[in-house]
């Protein structure tokens, strides 16, 4: 590295060249790493001119010719902190860029949480947003497709009253009561679509018939004949009804009607004569009907477990 560059020179440049800038924050880099000759004399007054022979002396070993006024400009921005870095003001931009220099350690979380909410609103969307937003319209969908299968009066009344029910609780905002009435509407399709025979239950290790004494009267009996639903194949199909006594409704494929004494004894000598009862239809529902048709006197009446 050349040093000859003069004071004259670096004066006309309005500035100090390249080389004796670079120069000077060499001076500065091997008076730090001298630490403790620096501090002896810079400390003393007068000293200065020692310090800088002692560099140029430093220097002259390396091969290095460094003018006075390099050393003097080393030896004065070492005590000026010169070239030295200071770390910026703690300002919002300051936090910033350094949130953005550090986005390898929190950018990842980041971006697993901004998964993990998108997830979450989606599964919340097209779980729970979405079809009830659709509700309404399935309902008026579902009421339609019941009127077409409905044949009877009541099928069509009933029907109505579903969908009035839904439409209203729809208009409350109360999503469960919807779901409910087109739940009753589709159930009631399916009861709608079925075509069967009431078929009394005749097989071997199966009652025929039950008894009950009512709790509110002990005196009492009521009577139930075990029917089962066959359609035109011959399968026994599942049927929702309504127990009397609990008042839940369960899909069952046999259950029990309630019936007269007389009927029920009618029905008990027909099988006791020879195990088999001749006259075991005991009534039928068409397609479109809500309920069937009965050939022996019933209240309706039903229980699903004896």
């Amino acid at each position: 590295m050349s040093a000859q560059t003069g004071p004259a020179e670096a004066a006309a440049g309005g500035k100090a060249p390249l080389d004796d800038l670079m120069l000077a924050m060499d001076v500065v880099d091997t008076l730090r790493r001298r630490e403790r000759l620096v501090k002896r004399e810079l400390d003393v007054a007068g000293r200065e001119e020692d310090l800088k022979a002692r560099l140029r002396k430093i220097y002259h070993a390396q091969g290095i010719e460094v003018p006075d006024h390099v050393l003097e400009e080393g030896v004065a921005a070492l005590r000026e902190d010169r070239f030295v870095y200071k770390p910026p003001a703690s300002s919002l931009s300051v936090k910033l860029a350094r949130i953005y220099v550090s986005r390898g350690r929190w950018g990842k979380w980041l971006l697993g949480g901004l998964t993990a909410l998108i997830a979450a609103w989606s599964i919340n969307y097209f779980v729970f947003v979405a079809p009830d937003a659709a509700l309404p319209e399935r309902l008026t969908q579902a009421y339609g497709e019941t009127i077409v299968i409905a044949k009877s009066d009541a099928a069509r009344n009933r029907a109505e009253q579903l969908l009035a029910s839904g439409q209203s609780a729809a208009q409350t905002g109360d999503t469960q009561a919807v779901r409910q009435a087109l739940a009753a509407l589709e159930s009631m399709q399916t009861t709608l679509r079925q075509e069967y025979s009431l078929r009394i239950l005749n097989r071997p290790g199966e009652r025929t018939g039950v008894w009950r004494i009512p709790d509110i009267n002990t005196q009492a009996r009521n009577y139930y004949v075990i029917v089962e639903a066959v359609d035109p194949s011959g399968r026994v199909l599942s049927v929702p009804i309504t127990n009397e006594e609990t008042g839940k409704t369960e899909s069952v494929t046999a259950w029990g009607l309630r019936v007269d004494k007389q009927i029920f004894d009618r029905i008990a000598r027909d099988k006791q004569d020879d195990g088999i009862i001749e006259r075991d239809r005991f009534g039928d529902k068409p397609r479109g009907a809500l309920t069937p048709s009965y050939e022996m006197r019933t209240t309706g009446g039903a229980i699903t477990q004896w």
